[in-house]
């Protein structure tokens, strides 16, 4: 992590012994869940009485680097005092070796669609990492290769949109009960001749156009499916196009069982609703170079229910941001492990993709 102005000021005002009493107390913390305290300390590495430590400890309370969340002794590090730790103290390295198997074993198996991948990468980032998985769908900027209709059971179809990048991605469309396998082909055929080599955004305004003025060579029936699909991938439906993968909510609910504090979960869960705000945060990495991290009220999405988002971007073509995933959960997360394995995982994303342009002669 790079030091922001303020971890670079602080870490200026800190000698030696307070860097390492800092070090071990929020160390200790991200372990265990609790306050350390003087006693603790001076039983273990540092080498200074209960006095001396508690000196340090009321200084660093002062810089507002710790707080005592309860009446005993024991400091926690607040949220300034975990990002501090976080740029200047932090060794990250990779994950580890079952780790990255695991993560690249799951993702692969995942089978050709896109969101299959995704929804496994969100499964995996909550079974890892202790927190909730989540996961961002792609923007919708790639030109567009095929389109098709494929007839399902009743009055269900699949809307099959392939990307020049290669990627498969499906939406289930309602269609009218009876309706000819001929009209599914038809607008299949027609968004095809529409949109191939444009995106949706370039080419959905021409398609509607030239369906209000019936300059479509298409029935009715055929239109509204066209139109259909449309709102389907360009997200003009409420709730339609880019999606939220979220898994693990489970995760925080125990999470905050075992701190007592089910306020904060619950206040959590209804910022989790707000799906739209997700992939805002989410988006902040487009412009990131690698993995971002918000701890606490960083993160303008969630300041009041004390957790920490570390999100990553992962790859289309040509190493363009397509989309982004991340990690949930409370601020005390193993952030020497959860770190590297968001970023591994958003990379072995990448992978997969730059695979399947290959095998597609892309």
């Amino acid at each position: 992590m790079v030091l922001t102005p303020e971890s670079q000021s602080l870490m200026q005002r800190l000698d030696q012994r307070s860097r390492d009493i800092f070090k071990e107390i929020v160390e200790g913390y991200l372990s265990t869940g609790e306050p350390v305290g003087s006693r603790t300390l001076s039983k273990g590495g540092i080498a200074l009485s209960p006095a001396s430590i508690r000196n340090v400890m009321a200084d660093l309370t002062d810089l507002g680097l710790l707080d005592a969340p309860h009446i005993s002794a024991g400091r926690a590090p607040t949220h300034r005092g975990l990002r501090l730790f976080v740029d200047g103290f932090l060794e990250i390295g990779e994950p580890s070796g079952s780790d990255k198997r695991e993560i690249e074993d799951r993702l692969r198996s995942a089978g050709s669609d896109l969101e299959a991948v995704l929804g496994e990468a969100s499964g995996i980032l909550s079974g890892l990492t202790g927190g909730a998985g989540l996961v961002a769908s792609p923007t919708r900027d790639t030109p567009v290769r095929h389109v098709e209709f494929v007839p399902l059971a009743g009055r269900d179809a699949l809307c099959v949109l392939v990307t020049e990048d290669g990627d498969v991605e499906n939406r289930l469309v309602r269609v009218p009960e009876g309706l000819p396998a001929t009209t599914l082909i038809e607008a299949g055929n027609y968004l095809s001749t529409r949109l191939k080599g444009r995106t949706l955004a370039e080419a959905a305004v021409d398609v509607r156009e030239e369906i209000r003025s019936h300059r479509a060579a298409l029935d009715a029936a055929a239109s509204s499916l066209v139109e259909e699909g449309l709102a389907q991938w360009s997200g003009d439906s409420p709730g339609r196009g880019r999606s939220l993968i979220i898994r693990g909510r489970a995760n925080l609910l125990e999470d905050a069982k075992a701190a007592g504090d089910l306020d904060r979960v619950r206040q959590l869960f209804n910022e989790l609703e707000r799906q739209q705000s997700l992939l805002d945060i989410l988006d902040t990495t487009r412009e990131a170079d690698g993995v971002r991290l918000f701890i606490g009220a960083e993160n303008q999405l969630f300041p009041l229910s004390g957790s920490s988002v570390i999100v990553a971007p992962y790859m289309g073509g040509a190493k363009h941001v397509i989309g982004a995933l991340g990690v949930i959960g409370p601020t005390r997360l193993n952030y020497a492990r959860v770190i590297p394995m968001v970023d591994y995982t958003a990379k072995v994303i990448g992978e997969i993709l730059a695979a399947r342009r290959t095998k597609d002669g892309k």
